[in-house]
């Protein structure tokens, strides 16, 4: 397991090709079970970009694991490869709004020019093309990865150079380096992305306090996690710090909902505050180990995060006796995720921390009780981490003075789509759509996603209706749907996207989406009735009631909130005197099969 010392730092390889032994990967992993989703990643990218039976079964042998567990979690994540996908991985980003920008019209265009299908790998292993959900590029669409690393706005002369570097053969992390790189995005600075702490500044005031006073200063704060759910976040640590045994610290960067990409704009250009964030809450919940568990859409952002961690304990703001205070040990591993946007919840994340598949845990027991390896865990996203440093660093009048009464601070929002200035804005919580949609530039909108795919639907007579936790909780995505859109399209591209993401673990998830987006098809194509209406309010409840986690629960939010706020566009949809006929194993066998792969 991770503890505080030197030699357990940063692994991985980066963008390289270069050709290592599975024995030497184990060894670079201290032969450690739980780092077999770390393993895989780092065999795949050194053989072939793909996972042979013979690597699998020296992953297993080497780490004293079952051979079929090894191959169940190789093929739980997207990012690993039982089968060659050739040497150089194309994936168009599918998400609505990268749909909207061209995605489609570019999948078409590579297959062309690269002269191989999609789904398929060209016939000399030189490269494969497929389609992948969000990958948090959606202010700078239409996106692809290449070899699981970031390209964003594939267009124009683009396109050519992208092709020209995968017909020489170039390695990827060879590329030219404007052709992979990643804007921040930031369109409006408050008090986190303006924040000019130097580091440390924050963790030496925050030691100066004694725990009680620390206890004050986040009450006082009404700090709430940005996750989404909004939980207290003295109240969390408080119980972690209680719960027998050491502690851990997790910072959630698996940012997976559609149409968010904040974070990634916070550890491009905050990573000191975030993880200064981190050390508050290890001194607070006594805490020797951390994790910053970033998704396998974000490699470009790992280099950068491993120098941040090596500076900081030379700097003696990690590592043992932090900031000189005997005992003070804790320190940060960058752990990549593989491509399972489930691992946003955060016991499926714990999960793929430990070496497994991302499957979500029965609870209780909570992870602030018994978490990473049985030990009380905290588990917070990469914005609530820089606004602790926040807190703790500018005061907490400085911070209540923003926002509303429930929700204190300000809020970062990913806004993208139909705007004249997509990008990261930092708002005070309160602020109303029509307030947010005139900084963007999308005055026009029929419809705005407020927090992503799980999120809530929003028509023009609600956009004075407040982001906050109040009334409408966000986790940080703003999507901006304008006239031109089909709002069927958009609300069947996430039931898409759920039925893809959906970890196949219960019934009503793994199938529910399934039949749910196959009845949204049929409304679609004008062969739908009053049938596929019904049909997809008995899913809603049953997702929401009977789903094993918050993934399955949330799935109908885009098309329930599409039947009871739009209902002109819905009942121009339907066809009069129509009973459609139902194949019930067709849809069985769709969700089966998808369940069955992770």
């Amino acid at each position: 397991m991770l503890e505080c010392h030197p030699r357990k730092t940063a692994c991985g390889v980066q963008g390289s090709e270069r050709v290592r032994s599975v024995s030497d990967i184990l060894d670079a992993h201290w032969r450690e079970p739980t780092r077999l989703v770390q393993v895989l990643r780092d065999v795949q990218r050194s053989h072939g970009n793909w996972l042979s039976p013979k690597a699998l079964t020296e992953v297993a042998a080497g780490l004293g694991l079952p051979r079929a567990q090894v191959e169940g979690v190789a093929g739980f994540y997207a990012f690993l490869h039982l089968k060659p996908v050739g040497r150089f991985r194309v994936l168009v980003s599918d998400d609505a709004t990268d749909v909207f920008a061209g995605s489609r019209a570019l999948l078409a265009h590579l297959a062309e020019r690269l002269q191989v299908a999609p789904g398929h790998v060209r016939r000399d292993g030189q490269v494969s093309l497929d389609v992948t959900s969000c990958t948090g590029l959606c202010d700078q669409p239409p996106a692809v990865l290449v070899n699981g690393l970031a390209v964003p706005r594939v267009e124009g002369a683009r396109v050519d150079e992208l092709v020209a570097c995968i017909e020489a053969g170039t390695p990827v992390d060879a590329w030219p380096a404007a052709l992979l790189r990643v804007d921040d995005g930031v369109r409006l600075r408050g008090p986190v992305l303006s924040s000019m702490l130097a580091p440390g500044e924050a963790l030496r005031r925050a030691l100066a306090q004694p725990y009680d006073a620390q206890v004050r200063t986040l009450t006082e704060s009404r700090l709430r996690g940005r996750g989404g759910a909004g939980f207290p976040v003295v109240t969390k640590w408080a119980t972690c710090r209680e719960a027998p045994g050491s502690a851990v610290v997790v910072c959630n960067a698996d940012e997976g909902e559609p149409g968010t990409f904040k974070d990634r704009a916070l550890l491009a250009g905050c990573a000191d505050l975030v993880v200064e964030g981190m050390t508050v809450a290890a001194r607070f919940t006594r805490a020797t180990a951390g994790f910053i568990y970033l998704r396998g859409e974000y490699e470009f952002l790992a280099p950068h995060l491993r120098e941040v961690l090596a500076r900081r304990r030379a700097a003696g703001l990690l590592g043992r006796d932090v900031l000189g205070e005997r005992g003070f040990d804790f320190d940060v591993e960058v752990h990549l995720g593989a491509g399972a946007y489930v691992c946003g919840e955060e016991t499926a994340l714990l999960e793929s921390l430990e070496g497994r598949r991302g499957v979500p845990r029965h609870r209780p027991p909570f992870p602030v009780t018994r978490g990473y390896l049985g030990r009380p865990t905290i588990v917070n996203n990469v914005e609530t981490f820089a606004d602790v440093a926040v807190v703790f660093g500018h005061g907490v009048e400085a911070w209540r003075g923003l926002g509303t009464g429930a929700s204190s601070g300000s809020k970062l929002l990913s806004v993208s789509g139909d705007v004249a200035r997509p990008g990261v804005y930092e708002v005070p919580w309160g602020v109303t759509v029509r307030e947010v949609l005139a900084l963007a530039g999308g005055a026009d909108a029929q419809a705005v996603q407020v927090s992503g795919a799980s999120g809530e639907l929003v028509p023009p007579r609600e956009f004075d209706r407040r982001i906050a936790f109040e009334d409408l909780a966000c986790a940080g995505a703003v999507a901006v749907f304008g006239p031109q859109r089909d709002l069927l399209d958009v609300v069947t591209n996430f039931a898409r996207f759920f039925a893809h993401e959906s970890c196949g673990f219960c019934t009503p998830c793994r199938v529910g989406t399934h039949v749910a987006a196959r009845s949204l098809d049929k409304l679609a194509s004008g062969r739908g009735s009053d049938v596929e209406l019904a049909e997809l309010a008995t899913l809603t409840r049953l997702l929401r009631d009977t789903s094993h986690c918050g993934l399955g629960a949330t799935a109908p939010n885009a098309w329930r909130h599409w039947l009871e706020k739009f209902p002109d566009d819905v009942r121009r949809r339907l066809r009069d005197g129509f009973t459609p006929g139902f194949d019930v194993e067709a849809a069985l066998e769709a969700g089966g099969s998808r369940g069955a792969s992770r």
